[in-house]
């Protein structure tokens, strides 16, 4: 056939037919006959479909490309697509104005200072209100324990007052004196030799018992006590004794030195 062209088919695995076209354009003496020639083009070992689906089964290196990755079938399926989960944040860029909220349950800064400051305070007053108890108490025990003795001291001054015997009238008499401060003991003092001669010339034996003794006010300095004294008395006139009975005001005072209550005034109230 001249001048038409020849179409040589060579099947494939695939059914693909390559056209090679040699020569040129017919109609001139000059031209050449064309042929086509048809060459086998190399077919993968498996098709092409089991190729893709194998390469969509294999996991992607990159888990970030992983994540970016989206297939779609069809573009109306886009809306019901999963969003992606938002990335986590990086604690060292700042995340705005709500980077420093506290967590839920946690009182912010400003409370916290305010709470520990109030707590503080609380513990200062009940440290203060401790030390004004305690030293309120002491101070009461302190008080006591005085004024038991101011009464102790008036009691052994009364008894001392009106137990006097010729026989030891110096040791009596010294032992009244050192019971005694301001000015009863000057009293006393001006007028011992009196007393002493007296006692030794009428030869008194006198010698008191304290029946009672009761505080009329005192505190830790001072104290003015009530002393009730029951004394037998014997001397020239009465050899068998004749009871008396006084009642004695004793005003004491604590000696700063030695811590005795000391008296300053005695007097007979009845």
């Amino acid at each position: 056939m001249t001048g038409v062209p020849e179409e040589v088919a060579v099947p494939s695995r695939r059914n693909t037919t390559l056209k090679v076209i040699k020569g040129a354009k017919a109609g001139g003496p000059t031209v050449p006959r064309r042929r086509l020639v048809s060459r086998a083009v190399p077919a993968s070992d498996e098709p092409i479909e089991r190729v893709l689906e194998r390469l969509d089964r294999e996991p992607v290196e990159d888990p970030i490309e992983a994540g970016d990755l989206t297939v779609v079938g069809d573009p109306a399926e886009v809306e019901d697509l999963p969003e992606p989960d938002p990335e986590p944040a990086d604690p060292d860029v700042d995340a705005g104005p709500d980077a420093d909220a506290e967590p839920a349950g946690t009182a912010p800064p400003g409370r916290r200072r305010a709470l520990i400051a109030l707590l503080v305070v609380l513990l200062a007053a009940a440290l203060a209100g401790a030390g004004v108890q305690g030293h309120r108490w002491y101070v009461d025990r302190a008080t006591d324990q005085a004024r038991r003795e101011a009464v102790a001291a008036a009691r052994q001054t009364a008894v001392n007052f009106v137990s006097v015997s010729a026989a030891s009238v110096d040791r009596d008499l010294s032992r009244i004196t050192a019971g005694a401060t301001g000015d009863f003991k000057d009293e006393f003092t001006r007028g011992q030799a009196q007393v002493r001669a007296a006692v030794v010339e009428n030869k008194v034996q006198s010698q008191g018992t304290v029946l009672r003794a009761g505080l009329v006010s005192g505190d830790r300095r001072h104290a003015v006590v009530l002393v009730a004294v029951d004394a037998t008395v014997r001397n020239v006139k009465s050899p068998d004794g004749r009871p008396s009975h006084y009642r004695i005001q004793l005003d004491l005072v604590r000696d700063r030195d030695s811590g005795d209550w000391l008296v300053t005034k005695l007097q007979f109230v009845g």
